[in-house]
């Protein structure tokens, strides 16, 4: 295919500049290598496109037509580069994001516009999701996701630290009691998620590497992290999740963050994710450095 297009720049610059040597010095290439590449295409097409003299080049009825094609396939090649370019360069275009719906309503989406107002030819959509995307089957230019990481091909990121927070409200403890010890849980209305293998609907996972399995049992459950948490904040019961999702109501007071004997779990960290057979675009370089600077400090008490 290169050579294929070499053939057609060298026909139609030689046209253009009135020669076989001038094509050739225009394309830095031998007059020899030109001759070569002229020869090809039109042995390729199976016809005589120009007729040559030692004084100029002529056009036969055949290559009158296909220099008009040929001309505007480069152009259009051309002004498809010169776009990629500036792609690469510029911060514009649609950017597709995944993210993890809770993070992304409660965070995410609070940062659109300030990310908009540096980066105005960016459009940004987002696709909130719990479960993993694939990032080429369905499109998606970059993902957020927050955990540990397994051993993966995709890039990753690091944009915030993330940790794990077993709390209450101050009027469920006062009718229920603080629970102290790990073992204390079972007498306790423990709000599970039924997503989440280690802070489920019957077992909760502490210590720093999850591997203390406390089973639990309460009268909710849910397959969101912030419905548990507004259950919580009205009186329902224990919830252990994401810090992220409970920082606000702490700060406010709404609910009490409780230490056991056992520390909670590591979540990890919220990470920026990109496909390795795909060179970043602008708009997706610029959005992760904006999430870079921006979650960190948004995120001081996750």
């Amino acid at each position: 295919m290169a050579d294929r297009l070499t053939g057609i720049d060298v026909f139609v610059r030689a046209i253009r500049l009135g020669g076989i040597s001038a094509a050739a010095r225009d394309l830095h290439m031998s007059p020899a290598m030109a001759a070569k590449h002229l020869d090809a295409l039109e042995a390729r097409l199976g016809t005589t496109l120009v007729q040559r003299s030692t004084r100029r080049l002529s056009l036969t009825e055949a290559g009158a037509d296909y220099f008009e094609k040929a001309e505007r396939i480069l152009m259009e090649i051309g002004e498809a580069e010169a776009e990629a370019s500036s792609r690469s360069i510029t911060a514009q275009g649609l950017l597709r994001v995944s993210a993890p719906a809770t993070f992304g309503v409660l965070h995410l989406a609070s940062l659109i516009p300030a990310f908009s107002a540096r980066h105005p030819e960016v459009t940004i959509e987002l696709g909130f999701n719990d479960r993993y995307v694939d990032l080429l089957e369905e499109r998606w230019d970059v993902a957020v996701r927050i955990g540990r990481l397994a051993n993966s091909a995709l890039v990753a990121r690091k944009l915030v630290a993330m940790r794990v927070v077993l709390c209450a409200a101050p009027s469920y403890l006062a009718r229920r009691g603080t629970p102290t010890r790990l073992a204390d849980l079972g007498d306790h209305d423990c709000l599970g998620h039924t997503n989440a293998s280690l802070a489920g609907t019957t077992s909760w996972a502490f210590g720093k590497d999850g591997t203390i399995k406390v089973p639990i049992s309460g009268s909710m459950c849910s397959d969101n992290g912030e419905a548990l948490v507004r259950a919580a904040i009205a009186g329902q019961g224990l919830v252990y999740g994401p810090r992220f999702i409970a920082a606000e109501a702490l700060r406010a007071g709404q609910l009490s963050e409780l230490e056991l004997d056992e520390p909670p779990m590591m979540l990890g960290a919220a990470y920026a994710i990109t496909h390795p057979t795909r060179r970043p675009a602008a708009k997706t370089r610029a959005w992760i450095d904006f999430l870079a600077e921006a979650l960190p400090a948004l995120g001081t008490d996750w």
